[in-house]
């Protein structure tokens, strides 16, 4: 009996330390959520984070010059099966379906995807500076050239 006690103790033990919490990478991502904006002579990059439940971000991006949105897209962060994936759909690009960016790497402040398959970009960073400052870096190659662009966000909300 005393041997079926130490036995059942120790399994539950090392089940216990086994399990991982459900949705960790989602949780970890949680410092993208709120307002974010880049200013610059070309006009405002604007990205909103918000939480959706527990295994999903979503956000609203869009880049507006005056008056006009010159750029919007949806996108979605989301973790199935303790895989995390980066799902943005462009107004007027790819028939207005969505692209899937994979996680390719993470820390606790950056966040990398990658899709080698599509045509520009290939590579989507998140770069947490501060807690109300991120860089966006997007890159790959685009005719034939490899192609990197930066946008320093300043979180508003």
């Amino acid at each position: 009996m005393r041997q079926f006690i130490l036995f059942s103790s120790l399994s539950l033990l090392l089940f216990s330390c086994t399990t991982t919490s459900k949705n960790e990478k989602i949780k970890a991502s949680e410092w993208l959520i709120g307002q974010w904006e880049n200013t610059s002579e070309e006009g405002i990059l604007i990205e909103n984070w918000t939480k959706s439940n527990d295994s999903t971000l979503v956000a609203g991006s869009f880049f507006i010059k005056g008056k006009d949105t010159l750029h919007f897209e949806n996108i979605v962060l989301k973790e199935k099966d303790g895989e995390l994936v980066y799902v943005t759909t462009i107004q007027g690009q790819n028939n207005d379906k969505p692209i899937v960016f994979p996680l390719l790497s993470e820390t606790e402040n950056e966040l990398v995807f990658e899709n080698l398959t599509n045509d520009y970009p290939q590579k989507i960073k998140y770069q947490r500076n501060t807690k109300s400052s991120i860089t966006i870096s997007i890159s790959g190659k685009q005719a034939k050239k490899v192609v990197s662009e930066q946008f320093k966000m300043t979180k508003i909300k």
